[in-house]
């Protein structure tokens, strides 16, 4: 259930509250005329079921809401009514709750904010990346997997090309461009500072290095894991799993493979760079291109999902 509050103009208001009183997923509505400041405005709360959301939702922004008003919505955790208002309310279609693609979209373009500390992240990532390569500990490489924040900025590429919102596309990219290659240098840095001092592992120096040789070999199931993980980020964003989403980053080598292109310059192995250099454009690309396509589907696949 959400609670929706906006601030209407007065010459919107009567339309707005006949379409919501004609919606049976919207209840408890209340309308206080000239009672909103900043914007000024009548105020108007309603209660609103999942299932009628999305309908209700765009029917406020073909009313141009979302422009030159105010509309909050707000997450209601539990509520107090007839048992068997609860039960119709919370409704869903075979057992899975429909997702309020507003609600998705204001976590992807919150998430994709860039702060100074995404790009810590992503260099802490490629250091915990290049320990887990240098000392074969996959366990480290799973680490750093879930250190590594790229992913809101793959996803919010992936709904700009969804939308065809050009801004966040070509921001993402350039950030994320940006990001790696801070990796891939804090990387080589700090590989080459553990060459000087002579702290390199033994295994590592005799060619046993069975990680590295992991993340520079892209291959078929390279393939169809980042194509696996990309429409299960998609499903566990528009469904709030927090628990898949983890999955999603610890499957697919993105920050591991910009850690391999550093630590396998530092060595000079040129190859491997590639190697590497290859997996992490081929994991972007499909994370991107197929989460594109997994949102285009589950918004068609739900729209013809009858949900009260």
């Amino acid at each position: 259930m959400l609670h929706v509050r906006v601030v209407s103009p007065a010459d919107v208001t009567g339309r707005l509250t006949s379409l919501l009183a004609a919606d049976p997923g919207v209840a408890n509505l209340v309308m206080l005329p000239a009672a909103a400041t900043r914007p000024d405005g009548d105020a108007v709360q309603f209660d609103l079921s999942t299932g009628s959301a999305n309908r209700v939702l765009g029917q406020l922004r073909d009313l141009g809401l979302h422009r030159n008003s105010s509309v909050i919505i707000e997450i209601v955790d539990a509520a107090m009514a007839d048992r068997a208002v609860l039960t119709a309310w919370g409704r869903r279609w075979h057992g899975e709750p429909a997702p309020v693609w507003e609600l998705m979209h204001a976590r992807i373009r919150d998430d994709a904010q860039y702060a100074p500390s995404f790009f810590l992240l992503l260099a802490l990532a490629g250091l915990i990346g290049a320990c887990g390569i240098l000392t074969n500990s996959q366990i480290l490489i799973v680490g750093a997997m879930v250190v590594g924040p790229e992913y809101s900025a793959i996803i919010s590429v992936a709904l700009g090309l969804d939308q065809r919102d050009w801004h966040p596309v070509w921001r993402g990219l350039i950030v994320l461009l940006a990001g790696f290659l801070l990796a891939v240098v804090v990387t080589a840095v700090f590989t080459l500072c553990i060459r000087w001092a002579g702290h390199v592992p033994e295994a590592y120096l005799r060619g046993v290095k069975p990680v590295s040789d992991l993340i520079n070999s892209p291959n078929l199931f390279s393939v169809v894991v980042a194509v696996l993980a990309a429409i299960a980020g998609v499903v566990a964003i528009s469904l709030s799993r927090a628990g898949t989403l983890v999955g999603v980053f610890i499957s697919v080598t993105t920050i591991p493979a910009a850690a391999g292109m550093g630590v396998s310059a530092a060595f000079g192995s040129w190859r491997e760079v590639q190697g590497s250099a290859l997996q992490l454009i081929l994991n972007v690309g499909l994370l991107v291109i197929v989460g594109a396509l997994s949102l285009r589907a589950q918004r068609r696949i739900w729209r013809y999902s009858r949900v009260p």
